[in-house]
């Protein structure tokens, strides 16, 4: 973590405004980054950028290593004179508060399409290809048969699904044209994404990605490399990815999502975990590993069972940190070590070198708990909530008398309202990076949730309106950020001899 004090905002692209059914990289990007940069927030913190189906689930991606097309821009496109005015005449005008991902998947795909047809390869895409085949040669020969045959890759032709050489070879040769489009579209959101990082930068504003703990069963990832993966002789798997029962869920979860073998990684040298993480450091400023807990141990659920017959089992521990460390030394790391306070855990986050995470809506729950401010330490990031909890509104909302009582003892009362007043706090913490998202800077209830853990529709649908970052919120925001020496000019008053 930086030395200084900081702050941010947590939001995910989907959640831009836009025509097109979802947010892109394009203009609504670049004006919340000088959303950002005016109200002295010096982070951004995205979800993981890869594809996602039409669940919209970050977490749950066929191909960890790829960047989402559905964000691309297609005002970047016609830019790039790769679509016209005229191309746009039959795409329709979605609203603007909801990520619709079938709407905006059919609209991608359709201009896409046309955008690649008027595409001639550049030194610079031709430079990309070729630095990035390690991943993007299986992932584009990966989409092209999933396209072909269906998303359940054991169900493809078994010399396929194999991945027998003599059969990968003649599929490359007859779907080269497939092939070159998947890797176009690779290299546009590269691009696009590539263009507004730089303008982050040149307005001091880092990202914060994401890179989710679990891959798809059915992903490019499992099928470029099953030895990896707990599966059985055809391709499927023999447990998949879960947490047990606790007070949040009486029958636990299933996630499904494919478990490592970790043996076999170990054997490797932790090469694929290695190069993920390269991958990530590449996109983002700063990493923050998602269910960190599951590189100490991890949920196995059988297949067939449900949450309630799995069973823990050892992951790698500092082994693989050691191993990153050794060929990233300067990686920038964040554990999302959210799970019941375990020495373990926090010794393995100190082992990893990364910060840890607290949570203010967590400490209203027990005596002495961890995420009150008062017990944070400085190597942490600060949230108020994040986008597996509801918003502070609606969490607020939803309070027990109890609760409600303790929030206000603590906070003295709540006379900014709920969100600014769990703002202060969480800004006025030790922690080295404060984080609001956006929902809470905008005092939203419920309905602006993000993601509801267990429930399977309705989740990562939620768009802010394309004037909701008024000038008043921006000088709020900054004025918060100023008070308690989390904006650029900090240091320099510290320096000085001034407090704050």
């Amino acid at each position: 973590m930086s030395p200084a004090r900081r702050s941010g905002v947590l939001l995910h692209p989907s959640c831009l405004p836009g025509r097109y059914g979802i947010g892109e990289f394009g203009p609504e990007a670049v004006e919340f980054i000088e959303f950002l940069a005016a109200a002295e927030q010096t982070v951004w913190q995205l979800l993981p950028l890869n594809p996602v189906d039409t669940d919209g689930c970050p977490y749950q991606s066929y191909a960890t290593l790829a960047g989402n097309p559905l964000f691309i821009s297609v005002d970047r496109l016609l830019d790039m004179g790769l679509l016209s005015r005229t191309d746009l005449a039959d795409v329709p005008e979605l609203p603007a508060g909801v990520a619709d991902y079938p709407a905006a998947t059919a609209i991608k795909q359709r201009l896409l399409a046309r955008a690649f047809a008027n595409f001639s390869p550049t030194p610079d895409s031709e430079r990309f290809v070729r630095q990035q085949s390690w991943w993007l040669d299986d992932y584009a020969h990966y989409m092209t048969l999933r396209r072909r045959f269906g998303w359940e890759w054991t169900r493809w032709p078994q010399p396929l699904a194999r991945r027998e050489p003599d059969a990968l070879v003649r599929s490359a040769e007859e779907s080269a044209g497939q092939i070159a489009y998947h890797r176009f579209e690779q290299y546009v959101f590269g691009a696009h994404y590539a263009a507004v990082r730089q303008q982050a930068h040149a307005m001091g504003v880092e990202i914060l990605g994401d890179v989710a703990m679990y891959v798809g069963v059915h992903s490019a990832d499992v099928w470029a490399n099953p030895h990896l993966f707990q599966l059985d002789g055809d391709g499927r798997p023999t447990a998949v990815a879960g947490f047990p029962p606790d007070e949040f869920s009486q029958d636990g979860q299933v996630w499904g999502n494919a478990l490592y073998r970790w043996d076999s990684i170990a054997v490797e040298d932790y090469r694929w975990w290695i190069d993920r993480i390269r991958r990530m450091q590449e996109l983002f400023d700063i990493v923050r590993l998602d269910h960190f807990r599951g590189f100490l141990d991890y949920w196995a659920v059988p297949v067939p069972g449900d949450a309630t017959q799995g069973h823990w089992e050892k992951g790698p521990g500092a082994d693989l940190f050691r191993a990153v460390r050794k060929e990233l030394p300067d990686v920038r790391l964040v554990a999302e070590d959210l799970g019941p306070a375990s020495a373990e855990v926090q010794q393995l986050r100190v082992d990893a070198g990364a910060a840890g995470m607290r949570l203010l809506q967590f400490g209203f729950s027990g005596d002495e708990n961890q995420h009150l401010p008062h017990h944070y330490p400085v190597d942490c990031v600060a949230y108020t909530g994040t986008h597996d909890n509801d918003t502070t509104a609606g969490w607020w909302d939803t309070a027990t008398a109890e609760e409600r009582e303790r929030v206000e003892s603590y906070l003295g009362g709540l006379p900014d309202g709920i969100c600014w007043s769990a703002a202060r706090a969480v800004f006025g913490s030790v922690a080295r990076l404060a984080v609001l998202p956006l929902q809470d800077v905008l005092q939203l209830g419920s309905a602006a949730r993000m993601n509801t853990p267990g429930r399977a529709d309705g989740n990562w649908q939620w768009r802010y309106e394309p004037r909701a970052l008024t000038p008043g919120v921006e000088v709020r925001l900054r004025r918060l950020t100023e008070i308690y020496g989390r904006d650029r000019q900090a240091e320099q008053r510290r320096a000085r001899g001034f407090t704050g």
